[in-house]
């Protein structure tokens, strides 16, 4: 260091020579002032901890901006994931207003208008195979009164049956287009629905029925639609087994209820082909006896409108096993 080598009391000053990398030292001595010239890289700084501090210095606080400008960028990015995620599973975004970036904004404004037509696209669906259905109903309620005034035959008997066939394939029409429809996502016990709906199915079917339900499960899903998937799924297994389980597991980012039976199952290339809708097997097991091909595709329309899904798999039973799977 200078100071060191003339002294602290021998006043010097530094500076750069314009135009060249060199550097002039003035040195105030005895008889007037001396002039040294020296190359740039032979000097060093003669104080570098002033020269680090200042360097982390504005570091942290370019830092801090950079980090508060992100959060504030990235914080309605968040909320629109959040938002495109609550409405894949069905549920409620009431609160939700585009906000933020420019580009942001537009995102979450076309996020909007996707729900706005979605939403009105399964209304509209629904309004019209309710119109279909009521408008075919009315005449088969007129000829169940003129087959209730015919004298019993079996004819007659026959004729019933139809009516009462088409009637419920009608129902299984308006299930399948209505889907989601229109019901509000609750928070309730999912063991407990469950259980009532497999219950309530195996009443009019007998069998086997086995339960492995816990309570305390709680999760927000439609209630009567996922009843009515539920009881698709365990109407089914008592369709073609004599021995039907129901169990609810809760994993760490699903819920999943497992319907077993030990009848014929499905060869695993079937699988996927089961869920088509109107489409019935043919060979090995025929999933809907006596309908129409809707039981499987209503129930995992009601599972991915909950964000999940419905898998099939060989039974532990020996027969098929109907996975549904519920995210948390």
């Amino acid at each position: 260091m200078i100071a060191q080598q003339i002294g602290e009391k021998r006043h010097f000053e530094t500076g750069s020579l314009p135009g060249r990398r060199k550097m002039e030292i003035s040195v105030e001595v005895r008889d007037g002032v001396l002039h040294v010239v020296v190359p740039r890289d032979r000097v060093t700084v003669s104080s570098p901890d002033i020269f680090i501090l200042w360097m982390v210095g504005s570091s942290l606080i370019l830092l801090t901006v950079a980090i508060l400008f992100l959060r504030n960028q990235v914080r309605p990015i968040e909320r629109l994931a959040r938002a495109a995620d609550a409405f894949g599973k069905g549920r409620a975004v009431p609160d939700f207003k585009p906000y933020g970036a420019t580009e942001v904004r537009r995102a979450a404004q076309a996020f909007l208008t996707m729900r706005e037509r979605i939403e009105r696209h399964v209304q509209q669906r629904t309004e019209m195979l309710a119109g279909v259905s009521h408008d075919l109903k009315t005449p088969l309620t007129r000829i169940r009164l003129q087959l209730a005034m015919m004298p019993d035959s079996a004819e007659s008997e026959a004729l019933r049956a139809d009516v009462a066939e088409m009637e419920r394939m009608l129902d299984d029409y308006l299930d399948f287009a209505r889907g989601e429809g229109g019901e509000n996502a609750e928070s309730l016990d999912l063991g407990e629905l469950v259980r009532d709906a497999a219950v309530a199915a195996a009443r009019t079917r007998p069998g086997r029925l086995t339960l492995a339900v816990p309570d305390g499960i709680r999760m927000a899903v439609k209630k009567n639609a996922l009843r009515r998937c539920v009881t698709n799924l365990v109407d089914n297994a008592l369709k073609h087994g004599k021995a039907v389980s129901v169990a609810l597991d809760l994993g760490p980012h699903a819920a999943e209820i497992h319907v077993d039976d030990d009848g014929p199952g499905i060869a695993p290339a079937l699988h996927e082909e089961a869920f088509r809708p109107f489409h019935r097997l043919d060979e090995g097991r025929n999933l809907q006896i006596g309908g129409v091909g809707l039981g499987l595709a209503i129930a995992r329309d009601i599972a991915r409108a909950h964000g999940g899904d419905l898998v099939l798999a060989q039974s532990p039973l020996g027969g098929l096993r109907a996975t549904l799977r519920l995210p948390i």
